[in-house]
């Protein structure tokens, strides 16, 4: 089947019939494996898209931010929605202004301007955005090695070490302790099936509670991920384990091309025999650990993003005004109704 084919498929009717997308889709492209041409014979289709806000959402009372269909695996992102990740350089949206010609499943005039003022969005917050998704990369491959090998106690040190990790760089980017602290340590277990254990002391007043359960969220997530072990299925979390590892070096690529270059490229020609090497396992050892090649792979990346950060010529943010003239474009026509459906 053709890209541009998939669209035609019943599944996806909803694209055509749903009050917040039909004529205000102004993108739709592939996502995930096909984007990145990693894919294999089991991968799935995922669509990605943009469409803009309705006028109601614009000068009304009615707000939308993205529309999700599990059934196709398809995002579609509101158009505001979509400029704050943009701003953001967020990896997984970036990358829909980087696709292959033919892996645009829809693009109509304003997608295009859209695409030809993608520049607009890159800047050194590339840095933090391509850095702490490697950073999450990284640590899922640390952990799932270690909740393999280590004794009970190193490994809740290590899932406390994790933890740190995570809220350092939750605190880094929200300003978590403005109205309170939190403190983490390990101690001896409370819990009589295990040795050591991690506990908290926190004290917060008048404190966002969406920001509170989100602290708390990515602490959980961190240790549910090593609490997996005893029930998981050793050959799929084999391969989902080359996946992660594939999308470090992918995620490292992306972001050298934005720092070096000022471009964004989601298909990775070049590197397509690396990648499928890290994902078909060929970087790992008998005993399921990565070779010291791998490792040292990531080190003379992570030389390279921190040179590219010091020397790149992006601005350190976006320009706003011109960010929003764009904006200011696009939804203008849509208040005039001048948009037309997909």
């Amino acid at each position: 089947m053709k890209h541009r084919e998939i669209l035609q498929q019943g599944e996806y009717e909803f694209i055509k019939t749903n009050e917040h997308l039909g004529k205000h889709v102004i993108l739709l492209g592939l996502a995930g494996s096909y984007s990145y041409g990693t894919n294999v014979e089991t991968s799935d289709i995922d669509v990605r898209g943009i469409a803009l806000n309705r006028k109601s959402d614009l000068i009304g009372l009615t707000q939308f931010e993205q529309y999700v269909d599990e059934n196709t695996d398809t995002v579609i992102y509101a158009f505001n929605k979509m400029v704050a990740l943009l701003l953001s350089c967020n990896p997984n949206t970036i990358e829909l202004l980087g696709l292959n010609p033919e892996h645009y499943l829809y693009l109509n005039d304003m997608g295009r301007l859209l695409l030809d003022h993608r520049k607009l969005f890159l800047s050194r917050r590339a840095v933090q955005s391509f850095g702490g998704y490697a950073d999450a990369q990284l640590r899922r491959l640390q952990n799932a090695l270690a909740r393999d090998t280590f004794p009970q106690a190193e490994k809740e040190r290590h899932i406390f070490n994790s933890v740190r990790n995570a809220m350092h760089d939750f605190n880094r980017r929200y300003k978590l302790f403005e109205n309170g602290s939190v403190e983490l340590f390990i101690d001896r277990a409370v819990n009589p099936e295990l040795e050591t254990e991690i506990f908290v002391n926190a004290s917060m007043t008048h404190y966002p509670l969406r920001d509170y359960a989100g602290m708390w969220n990515t602490m959980a997530n961190v240790v549910r991920d090593y609490e997996k072990i005893g029930k998981r299925n050793k050959k799929k979390d084999d391969l989902h384990l080359n996946k992660h590892a594939m999308h470090l070096i992918r995620l490292f690529l992306m972001a050298l091309d934005i720092l070096e270059k000022g471009e964004i490229h989601t298909y990775r020609e070049k590197e397509h025999d690396l990648l499928m090497d890290i994902r078909s396992g060929k970087y790992r050892k008998e005993d399921g650990t990565f070779h010291e090649s791998f490792y040292e792979m990531i080190s003379e990346f992570e030389k390279r993003l921190h040179y590219a950060a010091e020397n790149t010529d992006l601005p350190e943010e976006p320009d706003l005004e011109k960010v929003q003239e764009l904006v200011m474009t696009l939804n203008e026509r849509v208040v005039r109704d001048e948009i037309r459906g997909v």
